[in-house]
């Protein structure tokens, strides 16, 4: 069973519009993935009301998340998708402790790149891969990505963290299909905001596969803490 956690001390970072729209590409009836909301806000919960099929499943976690971690390993399933509070609580670190990998998803601002730090350091010490995700970024021009995206490319670089390659353009589609209970690729199927989250699934696939050794490490983006 493989465990996505998306974790980051920044509210508004993406944590659980990442969660919402990768869980909805990924699920399938007949080989489900879980989601498990450990955020007392509740979006995602919200999203899965909204969404009213109850698929993919959803459970609430406050203080930890491992009874629910351990139940879905003796259920079969094969994905579980956990979003986290924005803080550095004990729930967060239970999270992680889970985790095949962690995504932490940075706006590209210096308040969302600096607040990376503490998420990677928990990381870490953990002993858990891990990769940043630039989301809610300007989209490209001309097959250039923004100067604001490069400045937090380099920034987080100082940091020695591994970035993801691509980008979750602030797009229309991804907050219309929240609002209708989708995932993009349901909402806008050709859309270029599904193309970027396709992207994204099979850059965490390839990750995963290297992180549990059957596959190499090429093309993919997590780090194991050293």
């Amino acid at each position: 069973m493989n465990v996505i956690v998306f974790a980051s001390r920044k509210g508004g970072s993406g944590k659980s519009t990442l969660a919402a729209h990768l869980a909805a590409l990924v699920h399938k009836s007949t080989k489900p993935c879980l989601m498990i909301d450990a955020d007392p806000q509740g979006s995602l919960t919200l999203w899965h009301k909204l969404r009213g099929t109850n698929e993919p499943p959803i459970k609430s976690a406050i203080n930890s998340v491992s009874g629910i971690v351990a139940a879905a390993k003796r259920d079969g399933i094969e994905w579980v998708f956990i979003d986290t509070p924005p803080n550095t609580s004990a729930v967060v670190e239970d999270a992680i402790k889970n985790a095949t990998m962690v995504i932490i998803p940075a706006r590209p601002g210096v308040f969302d790149v600096n607040a990376v730090q503490d998420t990677i350091q928990t990381c870490r010490a953990l002993r858990k891969p891990y990769a940043v995700v630039i989301n809610g970024a300007p989209a490209r021009r001309d097959d250039a990505e923004s100067p604001i995206v490069t400045i937090a490319r380099e920034a987080l670089a100082k940091f020695r963290a591994p970035v993801w390659g691509g980008q979750i353009t602030n797009r229309a589609d991804l907050l219309m299909a929240l609002a209708q209970g989708e995932g993009a690729r349901e909402y806008s199927a050709e859309g270029r905001a599904a193309a970027e989250i396709s992207k994204l699934w099979a850059a965490i696939e390839r990750s995963v596969k290297a992180i549990r050794g059957s596959s190499s490490a090429s093309g993919a983006m997590h780090k194991q803490a050293a």
